[in-house]
């Protein structure tokens, strides 16, 4: 019911497509805090506050998501505002919205998604750049 079958492609994609949606936080809804999780949570609300997770985070289209994302996988259609270290892939779709900084080794952007902010891919890994960025600051 709450599985998709086309998020990424290759591997990585074969993978998110596999992981199962944990929790759902649906259109209307609004939650401020910390979220952690494992496998994959979709949210069509309002979220504001941390995510940590290894697994995958699913913004739907009309999701608005504030703060800082500590995440494995970034599927995005809505629009994300704050910091964003995604370990594995960064997937933006056409309607995506993000305002804020992307640290991640693999990116995709569809035509049509909006990216204001600065973008780090490093072969050294979404950790090694945190580390130098807590250093910096």
């Amino acid at each position: 019911m709450f599985g998709f079958s086309k998020i990424g492609t290759g591997t990585k994609g074969a993978q998110m497509a596999r992981d199962e949606i944990n929790a759902f936080l649906g259109s209307g809804t609004d939650y401020q805090g910390k979220l952690n999780f494992q496998g994959a949570v979709r949210i069509d609300g309002n979220f504001s506050g941390e995510v940590e997770s290894e697994g995958t985070l699913v913004v739907g289209k009309d999701a608005r998501v504030e703060g800082v994302l500590r995440i494995g996988q970034l599927v995005l259609s809505g629009k994300v505002t704050g910091e964003v270290y995604a370990r594995d892939k960064a997937v933006l779709h056409k309607t995506a919205n993000l305002q804020g900084n992307l640290v991640t080794p693999v990116l995709v952007v569809e035509e049509g998604a909006v990216l204001e902010g600065r973008v780090t891919m490093s072969s050294a890994g979404v950790e090694a750049v945190e580390t130098v960025a807590e250093e910096i600051s």
